[in-house]
């Protein structure tokens, strides 16, 4: 895996740039009705991020766009499960799942995480990085869930966005703060986490067209895989409450 470097890049940058476009499309056109909107549009920006990132070179880039393509792939075999092998699910999956594979190996990390200036910077180790690595890639799965249960269309509206927008914000917040090493950010997560978890026991549906989305398994994956997001600090926050 560490020929063709830059054109891996290249090819996972440009999956990227489609989706965040097809998103935009989707928001200007509303083909779902204007109350996807905000979904919609929240997509493009999780598809832009990541397509800026492997373009920029940023260390966390790399992480966050396979968990983005992971996210795809997970979600493409939980809708071929559900309703079969339709030729426009086996297209999303494949896109996504060559996003995660173009991008994997230690060739490809030595353009991002790899580097040694940013670990210099904040004192990272390579355990450090390992477990770094594992939490960004389970937040670029989250997100996608995380927006479609915040964003999507509720009823009843008032409280249900509230909590969604709450949700959303934390999330988020603690991403950011994960990109920039910022302790607080794991807070943040773990309070989206918990609101997550509040949302799965009563989330409601919102329909899309002819399906019926259930908003509470989404939340309960969301907050599933924010938990996982913080496993890998769990042990290392023992340690330093001990001391």
């Amino acid at each position: 895996m560490k020929r063709l470097v830059g054109e891996r890049r290249a090819l996972a940058a440009a999956v990227l740039a489609f989706y965040a476009f097809l998103y935009l499309l989707l928001t200007l056109l509303e083909p779902m009705g204007p109350e996807w909107s905000r979904a919609l549009g929240a997509m493009s920006g999780v598809y832009g991020m990541a397509f800026v990132g492997v373009v920029a070179g940023y260390f966390w880039a790399r992480w966050y766009a396979i968990g983005v393509g992971l996210s795809g792939v997970i979600s493409t075999a939980v809708s071929v499960w559900q309703i079969g092998p339709e030729p426009v699910l086996l297209f999303w999956g494949g896109t996504h799942g060559l996003i995660a594979l173009a991008l994997w190996g230690d060739g490809m990390a030595s353009s991002f995480d790899g580097r040694e200036e940013w670990r210099a910077r904040f004192h990272m180790d390579d355990y450090a990085v390992h477990r770094l690595g594992k939490s960004i890639i389970r937040i670029g799965i989250s997100l996608p869930y995380i927006l479609l249960y915040a964003l999507a269309p509720k009823q009843p509206a008032f409280v249900e966005m509230l909590v969604g927008v709450l949700t959303l914000g934390l999330a988020g917040a603690g991403t950011w703060a994960i990109f920039r090493m910022r302790t607080w950010g794991l807070a943040a997560l773990a309070g989206a986490a918990g609101l997550l978890t509040l949302g799965a026991i009563d989330g409601g549906t919102a329909s899309a067209g002819l399906v019926a989305i259930d908003l509470g398994s989404v939340a309960a994956i969301g907050a599933g895989l924010l938990v996982l997001a913080l496993a890998p600090f769990a042990k290392p926050a023992v340690d330093y409450l001990r001391r």
